[in-house]
């Protein structure tokens, strides 16, 4: 049955408006996925929405109203942002995602607002880290037997990171084929693991509660970064994890 749902977040960063706009617009790549809008009111927005409120630094809403154009779960979906300067300087920002599911709603609401809690703590880590450095996107997804139970774990072991470890420990990280690099855990629950390193932000999805694979996203940030050679080498690592 069709209903209706919302998932709003508000949260403070220390950016100026400006950055937070930007971050949403032109910078996605750096902490989401890469996507484009079109400039004003009725102009293109990702998955073959449109903008509806386009208010810049401060308020940014688009909709896709075509259920062609969504997932089979879905009718319609809209993002808004809200972002206000704080006194002393940065940003309050309030995300609301919004739309209709048309099946599962509570397992696919359960998804939604988790998801959403990781994406814009990756927002607030890109904020703070790399804001405005240009990035690339890549992403490998594991096999089918990564979406078995406790397979997020064994992501962990595989990374080096001892089954307790909590954000702000540490861990060198050997991929084979690629140069070792260290990072500091920035999230970890049951379903998300979070990896900051100095030139580029590690995303691990742990997606078994909702019937998919583990995939790993990462943000680059480096002068020399190669999307597509970074995707290979974290898919490889991926298919060795759970070969």
């Amino acid at each position: 049955m069709s209903k209706e749902f919302e998932i709003v977040r508000e949260f403070a960063v220390d950016a100026e408006p400006q950055q937070v706009w930007d971050a949403f617009t032109t910078g996605t790549a750096g902490w989401l996925w890469p996507m484009e809008y079109a400039e004003g009111e009725g102009g293109g927005a990702p998955f073959g929405g449109s903008v509806t409120v386009w208010d810049p630094p401060h308020r940014l809403v688009d909709r896709v109203e075509d259920p062609a154009l969504l997932p089979p779960v879905q009718s319609l979906n809209q993002l808004e942002r809200v972002i206000e300067p704080r006194e002393g300087g940065g940003s309050w920002v309030r995300y609301v995602h919004s739309g209709i599911f048309v099946e599962d709603w509570d397992s696919q609401y359960d998804g939604a607002a988790k998801h959403t809690d990781f994406y814009l703590h990756t927002l607030r880590q890109y904020l703070e880290h790399f804001t405005g450095r240009p990035a690339t996107h890549s992403s490998a997804e594991g096999p089918a037997a990564s979406a078995a139970p406790g397979s997020l774990d064994a992501v962990g072991r595989a990374l080096g990171l001892a089954d307790g470890a909590q954000p702000g420990d540490r861990v060198r990280v050997e991929l084979p084929g690629a140069a070792p690099f260290d990072a500091v855990v920035d999230y970890r629950n049951a379903y998300f693991l979070g990896l900051h390193g100095e030139d580029a932000l590690y995303r691990f999805f742990g997606r078994g509660a909702w019937g998919a694979p583990v995939e790993v996203v990462v943000h680059g940030f480096g002068a020399d970064a190669d999307p597509k050679e970074t995707g290979r080498v974290w898919q490889e690592w991926i298919n060795g994890v759970f070969a």
